[in-house]
C-alpha cells in the first residue's frame, strides 16, 4: 500500500465499511490461497513480507512449496493490472468470484517511527510499523494485523493495534464439536420411532426401517447404541428426513468372531472393527488418546484380510517425522531402514499379535513374523506423490501432524480395491502452527462424514493399562 502522502491514501478509504488485513508471511506460508479468503476486504503486503517470501523459497519442504505457490499467486494478480498498484488491484477473477477485494503493495517507505525499544531492522517489527503507518493515514478503517505467530500478535496489541490469527482454515472453532461417529439414543427412542417400524433379517444382521424425528440427526455410517435391559447396537445405512435403515452390529467383543486373535474390549472398539473389517467401506478415520487401541485394531483388522481373507495384497504403514525432542540427525539405509525409528509403534503391536498364536510354539511366532514382515511394507511421506496404490491397505498414523493439503495428498493415492485408515490423537500435534481446529485429521473427518463408503469412530476409553489410564487423566 502506498504510504508517501495522506493524499493518496484517502483514495483506499472511500468505503470504511470493509477492512484493510496486514498479512503476515506465516499466513502465506500456511496458506498460500489466503490472497483470496477475505471476501469483500482488502489486503496490504509490507515489504518485507515479500522478501521473506522470497527468501523461504528454495528447497523441497513444504514451506518452500508454498512460497512458490504464494508468489506464483501474487505475480499472476500483480501482472494483470501493473499500472493500478498505487490506488489496488482488484484480486477478483474467474477463479476467485467471491474475493471482490483489493490488493495493496507497500510502495515506499514508512515514516511514522516505531517505539524506542522496538528493534530497528527486524523484519516483524518493520511488518508493526507498515500496521501503525496504516492506522495513522486511515484512522476511519479497521486496519488489521493477521498472523499465525502468538508472538506477533501480542506485540501488536501492546502497541495498541488490532491483531488475529488466520481463522479461515479452521474446521471447527472448538474441537468439542468435532463429529465422533457415534450417538447415544434417549431412552423413549423406541416410543417415538417404532411406529410403522419394517424389519426383517439378512446374511446374520437385521435390519431396521424406522421413521421420526431423530433420523433427520444421523449420518451414513454413524454408530447408535442404547444401553438398557436390552441393549441395542446399530449402524445408520441410510438417511433420509424422516426416514433411516438400521443394521445391527457383528459383535467382536465374543471370541469367535476374534479378529487375528484379538476382540474388542470396549463399545467404541467394536464399532472400530465393524468398519475396519467392511469392505464397502474404503476410508476410515480413528481419533482417541494414547492406549485406546488404534493401531492395534488397525494392523489385526489388515493382517486378517491380508492374510487371511486375501482381500488387500499387502499393508502400508507411513507416519509423519516431527520428533517430540531433539532431532537425532540423519539415518542411514534405506527408505524402509530410515523409517523403521518411527515405527516403533508398529513393533510394540506386532508383538501383541505375534503372541495370540500359542499353538505353534517360538518356531511357528518366527514364521509367521517372518510372513507379516513380507506383507508390511514401511514407506516414506516424502515419495508418495504420483503414487497410486492398488489393492492396499493404507495406514496413515499421526495424521494429526499433517495439513489438509497433505491429507489430501495422500488420501487421492488410494486407486481400486484400497482401504486407506487415518488415525491421530488431535491432543498430540508436533508440527508448528497446526492447531486442533486446523489439522489435516479434523479435515478429514468433518468432510468425509456422512459418506458411504466412510466411517468415523472415536475412541474414548484406553484399554492399554491401569497406570497409562490415570497418567492420561491427571497428567
Amino acid at each position: 500500500m502506498p504510504l508517501t502522502t495522506r493524499k493518496k491514501a484517502v483514495k483506499t478509504t472511500k468505503n470504511t465499511d470493509t477492512k484493510l488485513f496486514v498479512l503476515d508471511t506465516n499466513v502465506l506460508l500456511h496458506d498460500p490461497t489466503s490472497l483470496f479468503r477475505f471476501e469483500e476486504h482488502d489486503i496490504c503486503l509490507p515489504m518485507f513480507v515479500l522478501e521473506e517470501l522470497d527468501n523461504k523459497k528454495k528447497g523441497m519442504t513444504e514451506v518452500a512449496r508454498n512460497a512458490r505457490q504464494a508468489s506464483r499467486f501474487l505475480d499472476d494478480v500483480v501482472s494483470d493490472a501493473p499500472h493500478k498498484i498505487e490506488e489496488g488491484i482488484a484480486l477478483e477473477s474467474a477463479a476467485h468470484k467471491n474475493c471482490s477485494g483489493r490488493l495493496f503493495l507497500q510502495t515506499s517507505f514508512v515514516k511514522y517511527e516505531l517505539p524506542q525499544n522496538l528493534e530497528l531492522g527486524k523484519a516483524d517489527n518493520a511488518i508493526l510499523g507498515v500496521v501503525i503507518g496504516l492506522q495513522k493515514q486511515q484512522p476511519g478503517r479497521a486496519v488489521i494485523l493477521v498472523s499465525k505467530d502468538i508472538n506477533m500478535r501480542i506485540k501488536a496489541r501492546a502497541l495498541g493495534l488490532e491483531a488475529q490469527d488466520y481463522f479461515n482454515d479452521k474446521v471447527l472453532e472448538d474441537s468439542d464439536l468435532l463429529y465422533t461417529g457415534v450417538l447415544q439414543l434417549p431412552v423413549d427412542f423406541w416410543d417415538r420411532h417404532g411406529k410403522d417400524m419394517k424389519s426383517w433379517q439378512k446374511e446374520g444382521h437385521t435390519y431396521y426401517q424406522i421413521r421420526g424425528p431423530l433420523c433427520a440427526a444421523f449420518f451414513v455410517n454413524q454408530f447408535i447404541f442404547k444401553e438398557d435391559d436390552t441393549p441395542f447396537y446399530a449402524v445408520v445405512l441410510e438417511q433420509n428426513d424422516q426416514t433411516a435403515l438400521l443394521r445391527t452390529l457383528t459383535d467382536y467383543t465374543h471370541s469367535k468372531n476374534n479378529v487375528w486373535g484379538i476382540t474388542a474390549r470396549n463399545r467404541e472398539q467394536n464399532f472400530v472393527l465393524n468398519l475396519l473389517m467392511d469392505p464397502e467401506i474404503d476410508f476410515v478415520t480413528l481419533l482417541g488418546q494414547a492406549g485406546t487401541g488404534k493401531t492395534l485394531l488397525t494392523l489385526a483388522a489388515g493382517l486378517m484380510q491380508t492374510l487371511e481373507t486375501k482381500l488387500y495384497t499387502e499393508i502400508i504403514i507411513t507416519r509423519v517425522t516431527v520428533p517430540v525432542g531433539e532431532d537425532i540427525g540423519f539415518l542411514p539405509g534405506t527408505e524402509e531402514e530410515k523409517m523403521t525409528p518411527w515405527m516403533g509403534a508398529l513393533e510394540d503391536n506386532m508383538d501383541v499379535l505375534n503372541k495370540s498364536d500359542e499353538e505353534g510354539g517360538d518356531w511357528g511366532r518366527a514364521a509367521t513374523r517372518d510372513l507379516i514382515r513380507s506383507r508390511v511394507k514401511v514407506k516414506s511421506l516424502n515419495f508418495m506423490r504420483g503414487r497410486t496404490f492398488l489393492n492396499k491397505y493404507l495406514i496413515i498414523d499421526e495424521a494429526q501432524n499433517l495439513t489438509p493439503k497433505q491429507m489430501k495428498t495422500l488420501v487421492t493415492r488410494a486407486g481400486p480395491g484400497t482401504k486407506v485408515v487415518c488415525m491421530g490423537n488431535i491432543a498430540q500435534i508436533d508440527t508448528p502452527y497446526l492447531t486442533e481446529g486446523s489439522s489435516g485429521l479434523t479435515y478429514v473427518v468433518d468432510r468425509f462424514k456422512g459418506w458411504e463408503h466412510g466411517g468415523h469412530v472415536t475412541l474414548m476409553r484406553g484399554e492399554r493399562s491401569r497406570l497409562a489410564d490415570h497418567a492420561g487423566e491427571v497428567l
